[in-house]
């Protein structure tokens, strides 16, 4: 397999200035000596026009001769080369690529709606030009396709309480994700010549026909756990309360009171709604 050639033809200025001698010389010879031989002078430097190659800051000229693969020219200026030369224009500039919203099936098998932000850059222009087709359908293509691998890699969403207990997922885990994305991206274009600069999930959520169920399982797991933390918590203080009676010696309670004063407590710490206080005026056997 070849690789790419870095070359540097000659400098287009001073050819310009070469190129226009010829063709305004050629012309004002045979017009002086009346004669079409200086018009042979006069075609090669039109011909030499065709040499000339204008290279960009941050743009690459691959350059090709019937066929075979001469070099590529990297410093931008102008130059000068065999006008036979065929000349095609690289970028090497960094794009960005959003893709498009793909429907996937996550680990769990979930259908989820995700997109990728690529960022990335030709270094090979040779691997850019003749390894692939089109490298920038190259590049959303197996975009595409590395997304879709790595959804399948990891679940939306950990679902502890149905024992999909995982270490990674798309919504929490995004460093991780990215650091994926972007190796599993980086391997496939590495055939076209391309270095991935950036990949990130740019979308992610729940597909439209399961969004709505999974919004409520969700509500419901964070009801159920901050009930669970508030009862945590009230218990700890219905412990506090009785061990405080108990040590300063306020009140002397039977097993049927301490009982009592436990639901009572509980019912106040774990409600919704703000407990209304009856006052007992009277002793605690009445």
């Amino acid at each position: 397999m070849k690789e790419e050639k870095i070359i540097k033809p000659a400098n287009g200025y001073l050819m310009l200035l070469i190129v226009l001698l010829l063709f305004f010389g050629g012309i004002a010879m045979s017009i002086i000596n009346e004669t079409i031989l200086f018009l042979l002078v006069t075609l090669l430097g039109f011909i030499g026009f065709f040499g000339f190659i204008l290279v960009n800051p941050n743009t690459s000229k691959v350059i090709l001769l019937f066929g075979k693969y001469v070099g590529t020219i990297k410093d931008n200026g102008l130059y000068w080369a065999n006008p036979l030369f065929r000349k095609k224009t690289i970028s090497l500039r960094a794009s960005n690529f959003d893709s498009e919203r793909l429907k996937v099936n996550d680990k769990l098998g979930n259908p989820i709606m995700i997109s990728t932000i690529l960022v990335w850059r030709v270094t090979d222009t040779y691997k850019a030009a003749f390894d692939v087709d089109n490298y920038e359908n190259f590049v959303r293509v197996q975009t595409d396709a590395a997304v879709r691998k790595l959804a399948s890699m990891y679940p939306y969403d950990n679902f502890a309480d149905e024992g999909h207990d995982e270490d990674i997922t798309l919504r929490s885990s995004v460093n991780e994700v990215s650091e994926a994305l972007e190796k599993e991206i980086d391997e496939r274009l590495s055939i076209a010549g391309i270095e991935v600069l950036e990949a990130r999930i740019g979308y992610l959520a729940y597909a439209q026909e399961i969004a709505s169920a999974m919004l409520k399982r969700q509500q419901a797991t964070a009801i159920v756990a901050a009930r669970h933390k508030i009862v945590q918590g009230a218990v700890e203080m219905v412990e506090m309360a009785l061990n405080e009676l108990n040590r300063k010696q306020i009140v002397e309670l039977d097993d049927e009171r301490k009982a009592a004063m436990v639901s009572n407590l509980l019912v106040i710490l774990c409600g919704d709604k703000e407990a209304s206080p009856v006052v007992n005026a009277g002793t605690l056997s009445h």
